[in-house]
């Protein structure tokens, strides 16, 4: 049985432990037992937090139809006519991602998952504690979790203080007027598992509550920073950085184009206009069909892909072909089907070099030359440097000692995307806004002048 698999009945186990053997305790200690009031709230929110739980391990985090994309093309020409008919309609962006495990085209804000073994629409991250993806379905319920545990961890801990309290002002009287030791071994063990749980799951409701506010999900923050970070970097190469081949990509700043206010991040992101709807842990879950194309807020042109331009997620062209010496195998004592699996661990080779890291090339040229600061808005100078090279003193050597490269930079949390769950090797390398294979485009061909004939 793998770890991930006792994740869940632990979480239950911690409940129940939360729950209800501190019924028993809170009725049995000074100043005065548990009311019928609070025994009422203390058990009605934990079957909210039961049911919300429950729904946030089992509802299924969602997948991409393999037809989503003939769908979207189709509706292309209709959602042209709404924006240009609409005062205030914001433009939807069009995907053209390519995840190359599910062989199939995901839109905007999905990624692949290297626990569900799938693309997820509006990952936001794997969460251990419910073995499940929160995503565009389950965030809801995962909020509606977090807000319900914080609220009732909040109030046992109001219960068990009010006990301490009363304790430690009386603790000069005689032992055997007090609790059993078995009691007060309870009662501190309840306090401390308590407090550590409710700081936890408060931060993490706060950060949620924060990233439902602007509409963004943990892996996009992770990309805005990794987008600041390139930023920061260009402006000391002139605004450009290298590709793995050499050429020069611009890095100019982008904004992240799914913040469209408050109010419509929260509608859109617990699925219901509705206020009441967002605390009802019965709540329906949002169909999928709404997590495959999001609004944008136009600040960018239309068309324009996020995340912004990554020089290091592009591929090394090389000069040499990478089949040039294929044919020696035809000199080989290797069979069709082991000529073809070689074939295959070179081309998975060339696909995955990496490009030179950033600090390497930074202590190969530096281009001292201001930048327009109005465009970048930061510092420039040895400031920047500095910034640069402490940074990457973090950056540069994984846990055996070995360089990582790029694909494996951290944010300011130390966090690296495979830490949410997202598989790293398909997210950075293989995601290509243009690199659909050609038997796709032609597939695609021919389903629109089926529909249009």
């Amino acid at each position: 049985m793998e770890i991930s698999q006792l994740a869940v009945p632990s979480v239950y186990i911690l409940i129940l432990f939360l729950g209800y053997p501190s019924q028993w305790l809170l009725t049995r200690l000074e100043p005065a037992p548990l009311t019928r009031n609070e025994l009422i709230a203390s058990n009605l929110i934990l079957v909210l937090i039961l049911i919300t739980y429950t729904k946030s391990v089992f509802v299924d985090p969602g997948t991409i139809p393999k037809d989503w994309t003939e769908k979207h093309e189709l509706r292309g020409t209709d959602e042209k006519e709404e924006r240009g008919n609409g005062e205030n309609a914001a433009a939807v962006k069009s995907t053209r991602k390519w995840c190359r495990k599910c062989e199939a085209a995901k839109p905007s804000r999905a990624h692949h998952c290297k626990e569900c073994k799938r693309c997820i629409p509006k990952m936001d991250h794997h969460c251990p504690w419910t073995n499940n993806c929160v995503s565009h379905t389950t965030f809801p319920h995962f909020v509606r979790f977090l807000l319900y545990t914080t609220g009732g961890l909040s109030m046992l801990q109001a219960f068990l203080f009010t006990r301490l309290s009363h304790l430690w002002s009386n603790r000069d009287m005689p032992y055997y007027l007090g609790p059993s030791l078995f009691q007060l071994s309870h009662l501190f063990t309840v306090f401390i598992t308590n407090t550590i749980t409710l700081f936890v799951l408060g931060v993490l409701l706060l950060r949620n509550l924060w990233c439902l506010a602007v509409n963004t999900t943990t892996i996009e923050g992770w990309e805005i920073e990794r987008h600041k970070t390139l930023l920061r970097r260009a402006r000391q190469f002139g605004g450009y950085l290298e590709s793995p081949d050499g050429q020069q990509v611009r890095i100019k700043k982008q904004e992240f184009p799914y913040d469209i206010g408050i109010w419509s991040n929260v509608v859109q992101g617990m699925g219901s206009a509705n206020p009441l709807s967002w605390l009802n842990p019965l709540a329906a879950t949002p169909s999928l069909k709404s997590g495959l194309r999001f609004q944008t807020n136009g600040f960018e042109d239309e068309g324009t892909m996020w995340p912004p331009p990554d020089p290091d997620r592009a591929y090394r062209r090389n000069a040499k072909a990478v089949n040039a010496d294929a044919f020696v195998y035809e000199n080989s004592n290797l069979d069709a089907e082991d000529t073809v699996a070689a074939f295959k661990v070179r081309q998975a080779e060339d696909l995955m070099r990496r490009r030179k890291p950033y600090i390497e090339q930074q202590q190969d040229e530096v281009v001292l030359g201001e930048v327009e600061r109005d465009e970048y808005e930061c510092v420039y100078g040895d400031d920047a440097s500095d910034i640069e090279e402490e940074e990457f003193k973090k950056e540069e050597k994984s846990g055996d000692g070995q360089k990582e490269g790029e694909a494996a930079w951290r944010n300011s949390e130390g966090e690296r995307l495979q830490d949410f769950g997202v598989d790293e090797d398909v997210e950075f390398y293989d995601e290509q806004e243009d690199d659909i294979p050609l038997s796709e485009l032609i597939a695609r061909r021919r389903a629109a002048s089926h529909s249009y004939s």
